[in-house]
């Protein structure tokens, strides 16, 4: 994916940005802005690109930061749908710790036209109970955008980001955003609050659980973030998780007939395999069914990804058929390597059964 996405920083690009910000400022020049921003473009990555951008940009306009700013707002409209708009809070992130009320003025503006929840990081990390404090009142704003970047910007371990030591050592640092989010009816902000707790979940899962306990489940968007938010636990088979949503902690089912269409794979080929489920005890019991493939890296080592399959409530005795296909192809964020992998069977966290198979790429 950020193969794909650096591409967008090409020659057309900063010309149309030229052309715009000559629009806003007269004494912005066209040529030299693009001849300096596209110096050794080829060599970049993703991220780099983006700097890049931002401080060839600083270079060419005013150095007065609100007329920088004033001339940024004018421009950002005609690029505010795709993944170069982050070069506009960047420019705020890096460049604007002198006037900090100007500076928060604007990610909340920008956040609405792309999203400022990487630049909005570069205050957190230098003054984080200030930044914070405003972060709270985003939480409460009309604009979901703004209340999603409350969530988004304030995460322990947001993608692409530095992580922020301050909520790791200290989740609760955060949970009055997350309060005033509990109940968000926008998916937006939801996935934003989930993530944010899926988080926690990695490093303080105690913490994680006592706040989707206090929460509770009667409110159909707070079930959702709680439900989304507890993906790892489920899958790792956390027995306080299951227990949330009454899966069974005591599971008592036999797998049977687990078959693989081939031992042998090329890449580009589909894995077909299924199996049964029988149940091995005289109550309900309420089933998360996952399976892991344990991918073989360069060096020859395996990691493991675990994929959702179905939730069930399985009866007494009752027996059901499971079968799924999954193509081994290479993208941006996952390539494959010869060797013998691994597939496994799942219920409520445990292993219950595995196969092995190899693939030749």
């Amino acid at each position: 994916m950020a193969d794909a996405l650096k591409d967008m920083f090409n020659k057309n690009f900063y010309q149309r940005l030229a052309v715009e910000f000559n629009k806003a400022d007269k004494h912005f020049h066209i040529d030299n802005f693009v001849k300096d921003v596209t110096k050794g473009l080829d060599a970049l990555s993703l991220n780099q690109r983006l700097r890049n951008t931002t401080v060839v940009l600083k270079k060419h306009l005013p150095d007065d930061y609100k007329k920088s700013i004033d001339i940024l707002y004018k421009v950002v409209p005609q690029f505010s749908s795709h993944y170069t708009s982050l070069l506009f809070p960047d420019f705020v992130g890096q460049y604007g710790h002198d006037d900090f009320n100007l500076s928060m003025d604007a990610l909340k503006y920008l956040t609405q036209l792309g999203s400022s929840e990487f630049a909005i990081r570069e205050f957190l990390k230098r003054d984080f109970a200030k930044t914070l404090k405003v972060m709270n009142k985003w939480a409460e704003d009309k604009n979901h955008h703004v209340r999603r970047l409350a969530s988004e910007g304030s995460r322990s371990r947001l993608p692409w980001s530095f992580n922020l030591d301050e909520v790791i050592k200290n989740p609760s640092v955060t949970k009055s955003i997350l309060d005033k989010l509990k109940a968000d009816k926008e998916l937006y902000v939801k996935k934003s609050v989930a993530n944010h707790l899926n988080d926690f979940s990695k490093h303080h899962a105690d913490y994680m659980l006592s706040v989707i306990k206090s929460w509770g489940k009667t409110n159909i968007h707070t079930s959702w973030i709680i439900k989304h938010a507890s993906r790892t636990l489920i899958k790792k088979g956390h027995p306080e998780s299951l227990a949330v949503f009454n899966f069974e902690k005591n599971v008592k089912v036999d797998i049977k007939n687990f078959k693989l269409n081939k031992s042998k794979i090329k890449l580009g080929d589909t894995l077909v395999f299924d199996f049964d489920i029988v149940s091995e005890k005289t109550t309900p019991q309420k089933l998360v069914i996952d399976y892991a493939i344990h991918y073989s890296k360069k060096s020859g080592e395996a990691f493991p990804k675990t994929f959702k399959l179905k939730e069930v409530e399985l009866k007494p005795k009752q027996t059901i058929h499971i079968s799924k296909s999954q193509r081994f192809l290479d993208f941006t964020t996952r390539k494959h390597y010869s060797g013998k992998h691994l597939i496994e069977i799942k219920i409520n966290g445990k292993v219950m059964e595995k196969k092995s198979f190899d693939l030749v790429v």
